[in-house]
């Protein structure tokens, strides 16, 4: 549960199922020593979700959907105050020149420099990497550059354990070529992918040392990048990234499964990872070339192969069947 312990969890639960229970009450049904207790219900009683009274005390529990909710605002006001700490703190140096690599934040200044920035990250990391992936590209998905890109990845996860977790936008997966030749291939290799309708910036975090947020400031591309190390800024940016990433959707269900696999059975993945994502036909039809009534038409014959009459419900049935 959003901001809970498993203890607090657990004893929250319990307290559901047996309102108005004094701690020896408690200890017994949960079949736990007593002693811990009374700290766990002092941290549910701070967070409102459990209230106090009488002699001995005995306690209750917040009705469930009260409570759930303030967890679920509670976690929106940080990830909220994270964005903002971001935004204010990349205005303020956001006209600085380029500093020396022993201050927290270096600004790189062309292509070069933020592409041997973006390879140090990704063959430095030694634990995970952390990605906001949101166009526009250096590199043009499909092309050579971002297939080496991927199998390096790959390979980093296959040889030395780096985990990779990746939210995508809408944009990203409906980008020419993006889905097919570059986040799919990488889901089959292990990366662990999800997708938010938009992201407030792109953004690579290297373990718990650096991230690099590229902006794009003029039509020819990346030209202005900020290497951020060990500081504030960097805690609030790996704070916005779980923030983004409790909220997003997974797509690991796409990776689709080797050996015998056709192009329709492709295309038909495909189709159900845009559909899963929530990506509306408009959008579908644009990462595929095809017209709007092209792609409704695709989806409701889809649906009607699987039996399904929401979209929700093709998910489910296709993942029994084993397509995803």
């Amino acid at each position: 549960m959003l901001g809970l312990s498993a203890d607090e969890e657990r004893v929250y639960e319990a307290l559901v199922a047996q309102p108005g229970s004094t701690v020896a009450a408690l200890a017994d049904h949960l079949g736990v020593p007593a002693g811990p207790l009374p700290r766990i219900l002092s941290s549910l009683v701070a967070k409102h979700l459990v209230t106090r009274s009488g002699r001995p005390p005995r306690y209750l529990a917040a009705p469930p959907d009260i409570a759930i909710h303030q967890l679920v605002q509670q976690r929106e006001r940080e990830l909220s105050a994270a964005r903002a700490k971001v935004h204010s703190l990349s205005e303020i140096h956001r006209s600085a020149n380029r500093t020396s690599p022993e201050l927290v934040i270096e600004q790189l200044t062309d292509r070069e420099t933020i592409a041997a920035a973006v390879a140090h990250l990704e063959s430095e990391a030694r634990h995970q990497v952390r990605v906001f992936d949101t166009p526009p590209y250096y590199e043009s998905p499909g092309g050579q550059g971002a297939a080496r890109n991927t199998q390096a990845q790959i390979a980093r996860h296959q040889n030395d354990g780096v985990v990779h977790r990746v939210i995508y936008s809408q944009d990203a997966l409906t980008w020419p070529e993006k889905l097919e030749t570059d986040i799919l291939p990488a889901v089959r290799g292990g990366e662990l992918a999800r997708t938010r309708r938009s992201l407030p910036l792109k953004l690579i975090i290297r373990d718990d040392q650096d991230a690099l947020i590229p902006f794009d400031l003029s039509r020819s591309g990346l030209q202005v990048a900020y290497l951020v190390r060990r500081s504030p800024l960097f805690t609030a940016l790996e704070a916005l990234f779980e923030g983004e990433w409790a909220q997003a959707v997974p797509l690991d269900a796409v990776a689709a499964t080797p050996g015998g696999d056709t192009r329709q059975d492709e295309e038909t993945r495909s189709l159900l990872a845009m559909m899963m994502a929530g990506l509306t036909d408009t959008a579908i039809a644009h990462a595929n070339g095809w017209s709007t009534r092209t792609a409704f038409r695709r989806i409701q014959a889809l649906m009607t192969e699987l039996g399904a009459s929401t979209r929700f419900q093709a998910g489910c049935l296709a993942e029994r069947r084993g397509w995803l």
